[in-house]
């Protein structure tokens, strides 16, 4: 077998294993907070910092929230980076943001967040604010899930297939269930440019 064959095919079963269970119960969390006048901030680092940036455009245009990335203001980013560390500058730009209990967190992660290990720590003092000030968490995340599985309102697991492609499958299955919950007749306010094109007369 190629490895595109492979590849392909670990996808599939990514697919077949999906609990969508907890794909509703994430769009049922992330309706609460915009029917609350909710904002909705998306955490993300690497790979998934730049999925957060596309799901903050498809959030705001399509189905209609009041939404942000942190990792969007590099300038506010590298600043808290270099002045207070790493760890804090996701926790502080919320604090910053005036983060309540009517917002939501929504993280993409491949681990979800691990203090032991000293993994994403920025990610964990993030979601423990959110949760000391009740704030709706959320998380599309691979492996275990980690911190963010553990204390999430709601969360999909991306499935591992395959041990050594953890990664590259959870970053791009971040994009499948962002897309599904901004398509979903419950989040969806507004036509995509393509499909409304192809439907008129």
């Amino acid at each position: 077998m190629s490895y595109t064959a492979q590849h392909l095919q670990e996808t599939a079963e990514i697919v077949a294993k999906l609990d969508s269970v907890n794909c509703e119960k994430c769009v049922a969390a992330l309706l609460a907070v915009r029917e609350r006048g909710g904002r909705l901030f998306i955490l993300g680092v690497g790979g998934s910092a730049a999925n957060a940036s596309h799901a903050v455009n498809d959030f705001r245009k399509i189905a209609g929230f009041e939404c942000y990335a942190p990792t969007d203001n590099v300038s506010e980013l590298t600043a808290r980076t270099n002045d207070e560390g790493w760890a804090s500058v996701f926790v502080e730009w919320l604090r910053g943001s005036r983060l309540t209990a009517k917002d939501g967190v929504m993280v993409f992660s491949v681990g979800g967040g691990n203090l032991e290990k000293n993994v994403s720590p920025n990610l964990v003092t993030a979601l423990q604010f959110a949760k000391q000030v009740g704030a709706s968490v959320l998380g599309i995340v691979g492996k275990d899930g980690g911190y963010t599985a553990a204390v999430a309102d709601a969360c999909v697991i991306i499935p591992t297939v395959n041990p050594t492609n953890i990664t590259p499958h959870s970053e791009a299955f971040q994009a499948v269930i962002w897309h599904l919950f901004v398509s979903h007749p419950a989040l969806k306010v507004n036509q995509t440019k393509w499909e409304s094109v192809d439907q008129r007369p």
